[in-house]
Parts: C-alpha cells; structure tokens; sequence
C-alpha cells in the first residue's frame, strides 16, 4: 500500500532525469565530481565515493535561512528530522537516530557516554553561522569513525579563516535575522586577523526565540520559546614550510528551553531544560611529508563539556525536580596517511576517547526551599573508556574504485550504582567495510557497498534511573553491543547540466537494546522498562535524487526517500521509522540575485509499533501526510547580502512523525549581514 502511494514520486524525479537528457549544455554549470568530501578519513571526490552520501553547502545554509542545524539538514535527502521540541531536532538516517547515529564535529566524535537512544537534541548545540559544509554518509561509518554508525554517520565541518596572499589584513562581519510574531531576533558579529603564516577568526551569537507558532488552527504553542549565546574561534598557524597547527574553540548556551507537549499533554506546570550548554576544545596539527610511507601526519586532541539541568513540576504538586548531568571527554586521533602506489593510498591510525559523568537531582519543597538530594539520572562519577584502531585502504585504478577496512574497538565501562553495585564491561567489535564503484563511461557508474557496524552500550543505556519520556526506567547490566550488516546498490549519472542519483539497501540490525517493560511495577503513573539485548529488525528503503539545469540561470532539485521498518522479535514496524517524505527547490539565479520555490512533504505514516501507539506525540491511527511550500530569495552586492523568505505559504497546520510540537505555520524572516 505504501509504495502504491511512493510510486508516483519516484516515477516524476526518474522522468525529469530521463527528460532532461536532450537539454544539456556542459558550460553551464560545473560538475559535480569537483565537490570533495571526507568520508572517507581522506579527500575524495564525492561522484567517487562508493555509497550514498549527500552534503549540504554553506551557501545553501545562508540563503534557504535554517533556524537550526538540524533545520538546515532537513532539506538534505534521505534525512528526516523529528523534534521532540522547539529547541530539539534529532535526524533519522536510514531509520535510525539518537545514539544509533553518530555526529561528528570537525573530526571528532560529538557522541559521548549518554547520548540517549531515540530523539535528543544535542545537534541543535551546534550554532549554524559556524558551519562550512555538512556531510552525511548513510548505511556506513563505523569502519571509519566508531562506535554509533548504525544508521550513518553526520559530519559538520566548521569555517576555517583563509591566510592573506600578502601582508596582513583584518575583517569584520555582523549579520541580523529577524522572523515576525517575535518568533526570532539574531545577531552575529565575527571578526578575522589574516596574514601569510598566521589565520585567525572569531564569533559571537546572540539568539532569541519567541514561542512557535503553528499553522491553521494551532495558533501559538506556548510554551516553547527559548535563548541561545555562542561563541566561537579557531586559529591556524603555519609551521614551518608545510606542517599546520589548528586550534578551535566552540561554546554553546541554550536556556530555559521547554518541553511543550509535555506541558500540553503531562499536566506538568514546568518541564524544560533549563540549561543545555556544549563546548568543544581541540588542536589539530597535519604534518605533510614526502615520504610514502607517511604522506600525512594528523593529530587531533580534544576536550569536551555538556551539561544538561532540567526542572519539573506537576500542576498542584509541593515539589519541584531540578536535576544537572554532565559529561568531560578528553580524545586523541592520530591518522597516518600513506601512498603504496599511485592507485593505492591507506589511512590506519588510533583513536581514543575517556568520558567521565555527572549526575545529581534535588527536589526542591517549594514551601520552604530546603532541598533533598537524590541519585542523579545516571550514576555520578561514571567512567566511559572507547579505543580504536583502523586501517583504511583506497583504491583508483582506471575505471575503478575500490573501499576496504578494517576496525577493532574495546571498550572499558565501569559504574557503581545503589542498584546495580559496581560494574564493569568490557565489550568490544570487529566491523569491515568493502565498496567498489565502475564508470561505465564518462557520466555513468555503478556502486555497491558493504558494511558492517555497531554500537556499544553505553552509561544511558546501563545507568538510567527516572522518567524518560512517558517511561521510567531502572538501570541494567550486561549489555552487549548492537551489531548491523549493510548492503546497498547504486548508479549516478553526472554531467554539467543534469546529475542524478538512486540507490536501494538493506540494513540488518542485532542485538538491539530494547526497553522492556517490567510487569506489574509502576512509579508514580508511570510503567517500569529495563533495557535488554532482546531484538532483531531490518531497515529497506530506496532513495533518488535529481538535479537539472533547465536554463543558464533556473535549476531544479528534487529528491525522494522510502524506508520500510520492522521488528523481526516483535513482529511489528520498527519503532518511529519515517514515512515517505521528499522535497523539490526550482531556484533563479542571476547577477548576485536568487530567488527559490521550495516545495517538502511527507507521506501518512500509519504503521506503528506499540511504542509508537503508546506514544502521546503521535496522533491516534498515525501521523497525517502534509506537504509544505517556501518561497525565498535575496540579493548580493560585494559583501552586503540580504536574504527573506515566506515559509509555509498555505499555513498548514503539520507535525514530521514523532514530533512534540507542530511545524512552523505562515510566517516570514529576513536576514541582513555585510562582511560575512
């Protein structure tokens, strides 16, 4: 039934490819083989790439005005963006999310001990004027970046201040964004310091956001306003004749953030995050050498900080929960990269990660103030220990290309619990990629990817004590790490006019860590799960994307995404797996000037899991399909730009499955920056 529906979507983007084969003109536009990419731990041409991948622009981010970074990837295909709140967006890769994905900053693992399974809204600590280029590898990545990769793998790459040619130079940047009802006011300032050895730039972000407001008969969702502040720096001195050293800093403060269905639905007077704050500290240095053996040295060492503190409290209740976790990571990357022939280059190294949590609760009586500790969400002073080794080969030989690796990882877990005891795990994986990809011709080639991957357990999974969502949960132990298998196939087409791609897979997932309801145990309303190794499911789904030059100056994109879930232990749909959704851009471009109709949709999602049933912020009998259209354009002269948009031009009233909150209804936004 579900793909009688697809079908029709998937059949316009094939018959605006195979229309558009007669209308090329190779000077119009570049190829797409120039666009370079990392996913691979090494550059790679993404038309070269052996398994599908999308990547999304900075200058996509700035003209379509995503609020958020998980916004922003919305548009991206084959990417399906749930948000639990206004101030979350958790993205769905090949079904999966939460810690079933992993999020990479710059190279390193932004992953830690309690990423939560399911929805969290930890990209949305990323500050967006920060990032350069998003790339996201669907169905692969464990082989290349760890633990987590189950679905695939999102990595931002933030800006980089350029040297100056001769002398030095200083820039300044500002830029303000504005959306009506008070539903935003932004201001960013930046500032760079360039000279032939020495780069160095500087930002700060002030944000704040007004409560949503829906589309039709949703009206204003209050309450579901929040703030932000952002800083960030990073600087890049040349040492010596080649080598480089990197040093970067980010700081991320959100407050006062709510949970708005919670509020609407829970009968709490109070559920937020009063405080979600990330920074990130690292240095980076890259080390060319003539040598074959060590082409490149890259060292990568990090630090990390999040904190989370959540307050709640139920209407007429003398109490109110404030509760904080915290988590440090401190990281070490070494990568050597080496050339044993022209057509065979390896990557190997060792990576290292220690994450250390806090955690604590007070109920505070609000008739006096006297506060009553209590165990934390997680156990306090949890230890996290992840270490790796892999070895990456890449092959180019004629017309073919070829990826094979290998990872080992251990893991040390140790937590002392008033449940539990003390205890310690040491689980650890084997996982194995092997891609190939043949040009047929100058345009055409084929593709076919095999992956393995895994997720170890983590303190989230191990140690949770409270209410999580519309559960409460009480710690486990023993826990092994999930295990997936990936196949896909795939073919592009690339030229200067017209570039197309399609691919299917089959995505077999193990020992997946389920909550499991304990029987006949309930606290206060709520019933009791513990988490276990218990199932088995697939993920198969098609995916297919097209971009058209029509004219010198009006392009058309359109993508289109399908994902068929189910759980094989319970023989159900597989928990929250997203319906069939897609979006089409025709976008002008001309003399600085662009304009853009956007249209994004989703289809009905009505298979669902018990959990999904369960579950208040999915409507009764499924998720209704929607379908949503922008427009948006703006003008550059030099470096003054000014970018507006009208979104949701019918006012449709929308929830994307899963979500605690409505999209946004009819509103308009405009930016303005100089310098930047």
């Amino acid at each position: 039934m579900m793909l009688n529906r697809c079908a029709p979507f998937f059949l316009a983007i094939l018959l605006l490819a195979h229309c558009s084969l007669h209308a090329q003109n190779d000077t119009t536009v570049k190829n797409l083989d120039e666009l370079v990419v990392r996913a691979q731990r090494t550059k790679q041409q993404k038309q070269k790439v052996p398994f599908s991948m999308e990547v999304l622009q900075l200058q996509a981010l700035r003209e379509a005005g995503a609020r958020t970074t998980p916004e922003a990837l919305a548009a991206v295909n084959g990417v399906f963006v749930q948000k639990t709140n206004h101030g979350g967006g958790s993205p769905f890769i090949r079904g999966l999310t939460g810690n079933q994905t992993l999020i990479l900053v710059d190279g390193v693992r932004m992953n830690n001990a309690i990423f939560r399974y399911g929805p969290n809204q930890y990209l949305n600590t990323i500050d967006p004027f920060t990032i350069q280029q998003i790339e996201v590898a669907k169905g692969t990545g464990s082989v290349q970046y760890g633990s987590d990769a189950l679905g695939g793998v999102i990595q931002v790459i933030t800006t980089e201040p350029g040297y100056a040619a001769n002398g030095k130079r200083i820039q300044g940047g500002v830029l303000g964004r504005l959306v009506n009802r008070d539903m935003e006011q932004t201001g960013r300032g930046q500032l760079q310091y360039s000279s032939q050895r020495v780069a160095i730039q500087a930002g700060v972000s002030v944000r704040r956001f007004g409560d949503l407001y829906g589309g039709d008969t949703t009206g204003r969702q209050s309450p579901s306003g929040y703030g932000e502040k952002a800083f960030d720096v990073k600087g890049k001195i040349l040492l010596g004749s080649r080598a480089e050293l990197t040093l970067a800093h980010q700081w991320v403060r959100q407050e006062d953030v709510p949970v708005y269905h919670k509020v609407k639905l829970e009968n709490f007077a109070l559920n937020n995050t009063a405080l979600q704050q990330r920074s990130l500290s690292y240095a980076k240095l890259v080390v060319p050498s003539s040598k074959a053996w060590a082409s490149e040295l890259s060292v990568i060492a990090s630090f990390q900080q999040g904190i989370e503190e959540r307050e709640s409290r139920k209407n007429g209740a003398t109490t109110e929960r404030h509760e904080r976790d915290d988590v440090r990571t401190a990281g070490l990357t070494i990568d050597l990269a080496s050339v044993v022939k022209l057509w065979w280059r390896i990557n190997s190294g060792v990576e290292f990660y220690h994450d250390r949590v806090g955690s604590r609760t007070q109920d505070i009586n609000l008739a006096n103030g006297a506060a009553a500790g209590k165990r934390g969400l997680y156990p306090d002073g949890a230890g996290y220990g992840n270490y790796s080794l892999f070895s990456l080969h890449h092959f180019n030989y004629n017309r073919w290309t070829a990826e094979l690796g290998v990872r080992y990882n251990s893991f040390a877990i140790g937590i002392t619990d008033t449940t539990l005891g003390k205890v310690k795990l040491h689980p650890s994986s084997f996982v194995y990629n092997a891609g190939v990809l043949y040009q047929l011709g100058n345009r055409h080639s084929v593709f076919a990817n095999f992956s393995t991957g895994y997720r170890a357990p983590n303190v989230d999974d191990m140690g949770t004590l409270g209410i999580v969502d519309f559960r409460y949960e009480v710690p486990a132990a023993n826990l092994k790490p999930e295990r997936s298998r990936n196949v896909e196939l795939g073919y592009r087409y690339n030229a200067a006019a017209l570039s197309f791609e399609a691919s299917a897979y089959y995505l077999q997932l193990e020992n997946l860590i389920a909550r499991v309801q304990v029987p006949g145990k309930v606290v206060n309303g709520y019933n009791v799960y513990q988490k276990e190794n218990v199932e088995q499911a697939y993920v198969k789904g098609a995916e297919a994307s097209v971009r058209l030059r029509l004219l010198p100056t009006l392009s058309l994109q359109a993508g289109a995404a399908y994902a068929y879930g189910q759980n094989e232990t319970r023989n159900e749909p597989l928990r929250r797996t997203p319906p069939f959704n897609g979006r089409m851009l025709l976008q002008y471009r001309k003399s600085g000037f662009h304009a853009a109709f956007e249209l994004a949709a989703a289809d009905r999602q009505d298979r669902l899991a018990k959990g999904d049933r369960d579950d208040n912020r999915i409507p009764i009998g499924g998720t209704p399909g929607w379908q949503v259209m922008n427009l948006y354009g703006g003008y550059r002269y030099k470096s003054v730009a000014f970018n507006a948009g009208l979104n949701n031009l019918a006012n449709v009233d929308y929830r994307t499955h899963g979500s605690g909150i409505n999209g946004m209804g009819r509103s308009v936004w405009c930016s303005l920056s100089v310098g930047m």
